[in-house]
């Protein structure tokens, strides 16, 4: 390697360091110009083309790298970044088995392969790598939060919630690893271990919806109605897109009799999701205990197009028939919903939302 090559190499080096790509690139091809059957600047402006995001330059780098020289674990990584960036998973896999077969004691490769067999739906195989990441790293919260989080896919909860609570121990900072162990505790209906993982994650994060949306969700189901519709407010002030989140805040005001804010709450939801058959469902429901029936029906059939095989809505639709006098249209409608193979509960007219917004506690 002559002098100038070799300080080319070194300026690439250091300019990237600096995360100054396009002079780490500008200094790498000026070695590649001077030997281009040096493995090296090919591999360092690869890394660089790779940080910049730039994933099929950095590819063909990496190719042109392992093609003059194959020892070398980090290019294959590298290259297998790009490729599992670029949704070319099997490639990223096949390159990280090389990275891993070259040097089987780099926590990151098995980390990042990890991460790459989840994507593909692999879950065996990210825990297995990500268990290896631990062991070669065992202060790697990273590593406990991802493998929490296929736990969580796989529907393992106590083991994802033992993951999790590892990567705050060795994080705590990590507000990811609340909310997730916060949507588990959800699955387990224990809500006020659920409140205080939200309640985390909104102090390291206050500008996090989703964290006002959860807790608002847990209040809810504690009856706390009050504390759920101000953070449902709080929500939405963050993200005004989020249907179910007025969707949530329309069930607190039905619970605290105010039909008015609810029915306004359900019709931005619809607004937001015209297609959403439970929110035409619940804001029917709102209005017949308002006594509008005529509303009501108008809810209801407007549910029954979107979902004609709903036997709830149709048999609710009846009630509201049979309120306004109209028994021959309620008859066919009780007879239509026993068809479809619905089953009268005598707490029905009773209870609003029976069909409330649902939580995913393992939708990561």
């Amino acid at each position: 390697m002559s002098s100038l090559e070799d300080e080319a190499i070194k300026q690439g080096d250091l300019l990237r360091d600096k995360d100054d790509f396009d002079g780490a690139i500008a200094a790498y091809t000026k070695a590649v110009r001077l030997n281009p059957q040096n493995a090296q600047p090919y591999s360092g402006r690869g890394q660089s083309y790779l940080r910049k995001g730039e994933f099929d330059k950095a590819i063909v780098d990496f190719t042109e790298s392992i093609r003059l020289d194959p020892r070398y674990a980090e290019v294959y990584s590298g290259r297998a970044y790009a490729y599992s960036k670029n949704g070319e998973l099997d490639k990223a896999v096949e390159d990280y088995n090389e990275a891993v077969r070259l040097d089987p004691k780099q926590a990151l490769i098995f980390y990042n392969r990890g991460l790459t067999y989840d994507k593909t739906g692999d879950y065996d195989k990210a825990v297995a790598d990500f268990t290896e990441a631990v062991q070669l790293t065992p202060n790697d919260a990273e590593a406990y939060y991802n493998r929490g989080c296929v736990y969580g896919k796989k529907g393992d909860y106590d083991k994802a919630i033992a993951d999790f609570t590892a990567a705050i121990q060795f994080n705590p900072q990590l507000a990811e690893a609340y909310c997730g162990r916060a949507r588990l505790y959800d699955g387990k209906r224990d809500f006020d271990k659920a409140i205080v993982d939200y309640t985390e994650v909104i102090r390291l994060k206050p500008q996090h919806a989703r964290a006002y949306w959860g807790r608002a969700s847990d209040y809810e189901e504690k009856s706390e109605f009050d504390k759920a519709i101000t953070d449902f407010t709080e929500s939405i002030r963050l993200d005004a897109q989020c249907a179910g989140t007025y969707y949530g805040r329309a069930y607190a005001y039905y619970k605290k009799g105010d039909y008015d804010k609810a029915i306004a709450d359900f019709t931005e939801a619809i607004r937001l999701n015209p297609n959403d058959a439970e929110a035409y469902y619940n804001r029917g429901r709102t209005y017949s205990e308002k006594g509008d029936h005529d509303s009501a029906i108008a809810e209801y059939t407007a549910a029954i197009q979107i979902n004609p095989k709903d036997g709830a809505t149709v048999y609710a639709r009846g009630y509201s028939f049979l309120q306004k006098g109209d028994k021959a249209k309620a008859k066919v409608d009780y007879a239509q919903a026993k068809k479809l193979g619905y089953k009268a509960k005598p707490s029905f007219f009773q209870v609003l939302c029976t069909r409330f917004f649902k939580r995913q506690p393992s939708g990561f």
